[in-house]
């Protein structure tokens, strides 16, 4: 398995990357509490379409290492920054779902836009999700202190429950099937337990709206319309509003695991904006 060992954080551990096909690179940064595989319906999609495609594994998931910390967005930005110095990579574009997005508004105003020249934000925690004193406009404290307590109470019955949220399936609706809630299921329960918990403090109490100011390259944003995990207004929709030059599709109806239910209209739009 093709590793490169952290030399930037503070913290240092090995980064897990699967780097297929040729041409200009797509970075896929996957979400919370997933790893790489998610990516499935988009690499041979990408690479079929002339892209060469990074898909890493964040520390504490996938085949990444479990260390014993630097589970916050300044190491995360170093372990990309990390990655795309090892693989030198350039006029890279940068893919981030959910809590990827912080890494992508992070690593562009920890390290800057010299390797990159388009990002795109996918069901994005951008720009700030806590409501606070300063940020009125967040979700409210209880829910991320509610999942903190169920994580902590019984992690793999809460990683079945979010699962089924994460993708809107419920007693009258199914977009993905028994499996796929399995897979993602198998994938997240596998994560390192102190990287699961650590990661949702993190993508839940980080206010990226300073970062946003280092959007100085092309933008995407997309976002589901029906997103019960990331809701649109608290996310998509302000991320849009703070980058007005953005281009920003909300995809009607759609939850946050988007790049399955709708896989065919997210690959369809992810194309047409690394070709324009």
């Amino acid at each position: 398995m093709a590793k490169i060992t952290t030399s930037t954080a503070s913290v240092e551990t090995e980064i897990f990357y699967q780097d297929l096909g040729t041409g200009q690179p797509v970075v896929l940064i996957h979400g919370w509490p997933l790893s790489h595989r998610m990516w499935e319906a988009q690499v041979p999609v990408l690479n079929a379409a002339g892209f060469r495609t990074v898909a890493y594994d964040r520390r504490g998931f996938g085949h990444s290492g479990f260390p014993a910390g630097g589970f916050e967005y300044d190491t995360f930005a170093d372990d990309l920054h990390d990655l795309m110095t090892e693989l030198d990579l350039r006029d890279a574009v940068l893919v981030g779902f959910s809590m990827g997005g912080g890494e992508v508004a992070r690593y562009l105003s920890r390290h800057g836009a010299d390797r990159v020249s388009k990002v795109a934000l996918v069901s994005s925690v951008t720009p700030f999700l806590m409501k606070t004193a300063n940020n009125p406009d967040g979700v409210d404290p209880a829910v991320f202190e509610g999942m903190t307590k169920a994580m902590k109470d019984d992690r793999p019955a809460f990683l079945q429950s979010f699962n089924k949220k994460f993708f809107n399936d419920g007693l009258l609706s199914h977009p993905v099937s028994q499996a796929q809630l399995d897979y993602a299921f198998a994938i997240a329960v596998m994560a390192q337990p102190q990287a699961t918990l650590a990661c949702a403090e993190a993508f839940a109490g980080t206010d990226f709206r300073s970062d946003l100011a280092a959007f100085t390259v092309p933008t995407l944003i997309v976002h589901g319309s029906a997103d019960q995990t990331v809701p649109i207004d608290y996310s998509g929709a302000r991320t849009a509003k703070a980058l007005p030059d953005a281009r920003y599709e909300v995809m009607d109806g759609a939850p946050h695991g988007l790049y399955e239910t709708h896989k065919e209209d997210f690959n369809r739009t992810l194309l047409g904006f690394l070709r324009s």
